[in-house]
């Protein structure tokens, strides 16, 4: 087994948040409690392992997200997002 992270962005985390979300979670505006500065969590820098998922904020890196996979439960911690805002999702352009 290894300890390396693997380091992707926030939609990776789409698949275990739909458990817990009735709605697409990667449009979740996500606000740092840290340095204020807001992202929606698809954006967010997402390290991930066998210990679970950590987002961290696109500016000053604080964890804003922990999830945490413990067989058939879903944990989460928001402790490092001052708030969470959800919005109209983004319309997407035709190409």
């Amino acid at each position: 087994m290894t300890d390396e992270l693997t380091r992707l962005d926030g939609n990776a985390a789409a698949g275990p948040l739909s458990r817990f979300f009735a709605f697409e979670a990667t449009y979740l505006k996500v606000t740092c409690a840290s340095c204020a500065t807001e992202s929606v969590l698809g954006k967010l820098p997402l390290y991930g392992g066998a210990m679970g998922m950590i987002l961290r904020c696109i500016k000053c890196g604080e964890v804003n997200l922990r999830v945490l996979e413990v067989g058939p439960s879903l944990r989460l911690d928001f402790r490092g997002a001052a708030c969470l805002a959800l919005g109209p999702e983004p319309t997407r352009s035709a190409r």
